[in-house]
């Protein structure tokens, strides 16, 4: 369903991301034997500058490199000139979620001194969390670009009036707009949102002004019956209270 649409974009990025991140991890962690931490950065540091490089940093090279052969080898192998352009869209979909993830390393530190006075610092090289990697991802999905679908030798933008503008490498790029996720569609395998209970005060995804398309919601109340209070007695059964909430349910119109 909806192939080289902003959503298998964003899938491709992600599932790049998310290799480059849990094989990186890892490596650092010694369960690979393939690899280890980022031996390049021993030794060096600034001594002037009170710090020094140590700990063990996380090495993106092996989990980029490992992320490009499990992902892009199978699809540079695809041929036929129909696929080609697909193909080279994906690949630079897979390479923009790598990107994310050397884009966001950051630098951590630990003090050493008297007291804590932290007149030496070791500082090492870590990826952020994948749930920030994540969130630059949807930023970039949010932002993505729709490019011409007569490919030929190089991407270029649909709009012919922004064609002079570069296509980033962190950039997503999509060809086919996407589909009406809202409303449903068997051919395509979407199931729309009819019917899907959403949550009334959120302003999030799950929220009934979104989830619901603005085509409003139905509310009904809920009756839950549970044990409740329950105490143990002596002996030997447990003696518990039948208690009853009713709760609003929304489902989408």
């Amino acid at each position: 369903c909806c192939a080289g649409t902003k959503e298998t974009a964003f899938i491709s990025a992600v599932t790049a991301a998310g290799l480059v991140h849990s094989v990186t991890r890892s490596c650092s962690a010694g369960n690979v034997t393939e690899c280890s931490c980022d031996v390049t950065l021993r030794h060096g540091g600034s001594a002037s500058e009170g710090w020094h490089w140590g700990g063990c940093s996380d090495d993106i090279h092996y989990g980029m490199s490992f992320s490009r052969k499990f992902l892009d080898v199978p699809l540079k192998n695809v041929t036929g000139k129909s696929g080609s352009g697909l193909v080279a869209m994906n690949l630079h979909n897979n390479e923009a979620g790598r990107q994310a993830v050397a884009k966001l390393m950051s630098v951590d530190c630990r003090c050493h001194g008297v007291s804590g006075s932290c007149a030496v610092k070791t500082c090492w090289k870590t990826m952020s969390s994948f749930e920030k990697i994540g969130r630059f991802l949807k930023d970039k999905y949010e932002n993505s670009i729709q490019i011409s679908d007569r490919l030929k030798k190089k991407l270029r933008r649909k709009e012919k009036s922004q064609r002079k503008i570069p296509i980033g490498k962190e950039d997503l790029l999509y060809v086919n707009k996407s589909p009406n996720y809202c409303v449903e569609d068997q051919k395509l395998g979407i199931p729309g949102t009819q019917g899907r209970e959403c949550n009334r005060t959120s302003q999030g995804p799950d929220g009934c002004n979104l989830l619901c398309c603005g085509r409003g919601y139905n509310t009904h109340v809920v009756r839950h019956v549970e044990r409740c209070e329950c105490k143990f007695v002596w002996c030997c059964y447990v003696r518990c209270r039948r208690c009853e909430t009713m709760t609003d349910v929304h489902t989408c119109k």
